[in-house]
């Protein structure tokens, strides 16, 4: 066990650390690209990228060359990362857990209204900074320009996104025709416009169909967030092996029954010895 838990470590975290090169380029590719979308995932890629880097090359020369700080330095980050990625599971479950859409009567899509939300969500996407990089995102890509060629059969019978249901087109129950006009509706069917640059980008309808796209990607990634804190607990519980492995190589730590004492043992050598001599007498 000696020997497999710090081989394993080495490893584990060789292969983190060569995957991380490909995640900074990526951020830095990005930096250079001039589309919105991609600049919009340029910096947590770099803090993911430079972050999986720096602890794997603690773990791997803590692990492969015996180095107890580099070890504790490397438990410590990844306690503080299973932790957040704990504390970041429970809150996205928390600010997803409300949401979905609304049957439209007669269509196959359906809408959304933002003040099926959490609280948080709706005060992230309504600040003007945040959404005008959603807002140009979305504008940049070709979500509704494959529907601008839709006819009225198309809506009644094809499906839509969220995002293409409540950024493209205005309500379904906004009517626009003078004779029939009522005399309240919903505030969106005002901020709707046939400027392709325009259309209901500006309505919370949109807003609330960049929250479902949010909300169903999350439910999706959820799965694999689980199998990620699996996989990360089982590795500091190895990491813990080789980091125990490690300070028995330094000092006086026993490791089986024949063992042999350091010439000059490190300055916890005999404080340790006190209490291992005072758990025997105790057992």
């Amino acid at each position: 066990m000696y020997r497999f838990s710090n081989t394993l470590i080495g490893l584990l975290n060789l292969f983190t650390l060569l995957a991380s090169i490909p995640i900074i380029g990526a951020g830095l590719w990005m930096a250079k690209s001039s589309t919105t979308c991609e600049s919009f995932l340029q910096k947590p890629l770099l803090v993911i990228g430079f972050v999986v880097l720096v602890i794997s090359l603690a773990g791997f020369i803590g692990a492969c060359f015996h180095v107890a700080c580099a070890l504790w330095l490397y438990l410590v980050v990844m306690l503080f990362l299973i932790a957040s990625l704990i504390g970041l599971t429970i809150f996205g479950y928390g600010v997803t857990s409300k949401g979905g859409g609304v049957e439209v009567p007669g269509r196959v899509y359906k809408e959304y209204h933002i003040e099926d939300y959490s609280l948080w969500w709706r005060k992230r996407i309504e600040d003007p900074s945040y959404w005008n990089t959603i807002r140009s995102c979305i504008l940049g890509s070709s979500t509704c320009a494959k529907v601008a060629s839709w006819t009225p059969l198309d809506y009644m019978q094809k499906d839509m996104s969220p995002i293409q249901s409540g950024c493209c087109k205005p309500p379904t129950a906004c009517t626009y025709n003078m004779d029939t006009m009522v005399n309240y509706q919903d505030p969106d069917c005002y901020k709707w416009s046939n400027d392709p640059t325009l259309l209901c980008y500006e309505c919370d309808s949109c807003k609330a169909g960049v929250l479902e796209n949010i909300r169903r990607n999350w439910h999706k990634l959820s799965l694999l967030t689980v199998i990620m804190l699996v996989f990360l607990i089982l590795i500091y519980s190895i990491g813990c092996c080789a980091f125990r492995n490690t300070r028995r190589s330094e000092t006086d730590y026993p490791y089986g029954q024949n063992r042999m004492t350091k010439i000059k043992p490190r300055w916890d050598y005999y404080w340790w010895r006190w209490l291992h001599n005072r758990k025997e007498q105790l057992h």
